[in-house]
């Protein structure tokens, strides 16, 4: 039967001509690997990540508002090192109620959009 397969990718918007900052906070900060955006994309601007299966993108929206609801959530490995490493690099890293005996905790990126880090399951 056909069905929804996984999730390809997720958009962040950031306000026009954001992204050597976004560039500078998804890839430096947080660590993610850049990948090319396809040519014929390219003249929107943009960035793209790679985020273990799935991507990342990156995009200009006018009348930017940041998204404090609605977020990416990335799974992390190494969480309590990984939440020292963002607070040694400047990030506000906010404890937030476990889920299945996950951690998680929320930050912002610079533009003030909501993200989710989420503990790996443990094997």
């Amino acid at each position: 039967m056909p069905h929804i397969a996984g999730i390809d990718h997720v958009q962040v918007a950031t306000p026009p001509g954001a992204d050597e900052a976004a560039r500078a906070f998804y890839g430096g900060v947080l660590g993610l690997a850049e990948i090319p955006k396809p040519a014929p994309l390219n003249a929107s601007g943009g960035l793209w990540f790679q985020t273990g299966a799935g991507q990342l993108h990156i995009g200009g929206q006018a009348g930017f508002v940041p998204a404090k609801k609605a977020h990416p959530a990335f799974v992390i490995e190494d969480f309590e090192d990984y939440c020292a490493l963002l607070r040694a690099r400047g990030v506000a890293v906010r404890e937030e109620v476990q889920v299945d005996g996950r951690r998680r905790a929320g930050i912002e990126d610079p533009f003030g959009n909501r993200i989710e880090l989420i503990e790996a399951p443990r094997s």
